[in-house]
């Protein structure tokens, strides 16, 4: 076993990897990781992450595609627990955008996870104009939380990563269910 220095010396070197973005998108890979740190990074990753927990952060670990190692995983750091609103409007976004990316992303988990660009369309144009919900959706898609191939819409690397789709769900359900009484 490393001594403890030399593990947080690979804890606070992987951090940097994390949170510097060095290219279009956050995060880094895990062979990016390997190569820096060793082949023993997912351990360290796991004792960093206990460190991120006191701070409300987390390691997340995304598949791209079809990958299916942790090698080709894209490791990033996010925000563990929800955000309020003030907060994702000082990141930049409008409530009308995270209206839309709320309502794509439960729409194509409904569609077990795929639609067509047209079906997710229509269903938007019910509540924006359209050249809003283009304008969105190229933004949503160049950012990772939507993922286009061809005309069919999926959920992209960065909602798997960044959203809890089951409390998404769970909030839509519920408000659903309070607008019946």
């Amino acid at each position: 076993m490393r001594s403890r220095r030399d593990l947080e010396e690979r804890a606070k070197r992987a951090l940097q990897l994390l949170l510097v973005q060095r290219h279009r998108k956050p995060g880094v890979k895990g062979w990016e990781l390997r190569r820096s740190i060793g082949k023993n990074y997912l351990n360290i990753l796991e004792y960093l992450n206990e460190k991120l927990d006191s701070y409300g952060l987390c390691i997340k670990m995304v598949y791209e595609g079809e990958e299916t190692t942790p090698d080709q995983a894209r490791f990033l750091v996010t925000v563990k627990d929800s955000i309020r609103m003030s907060e994702a409007i000082s990141a930049g976004w409008r409530i009308d955008e995270l209206a839309i990316l709320a309502a794509s992303i439960a729409y194509i988990a409904s569609r077990q996870g795929s639609i067509s660009s047209r079906e997710l369309l229509r269903l938007l144009e019910v509540k924006f104009p359209s050249w809003f919900i283009e304008a969105t959706l190229r933004r949503l898609i160049r950012y990772g939380y939507l993922e286009r191939d061809g005309d069919v819409m999926k959920i992209g690397w960065r909602s798997k990563a960044e959203i809890d789709g089951g409390k998404l769900l769970e909030l839509i359900v519920k408000m659903d269910v309070g607008s019946e009484d």
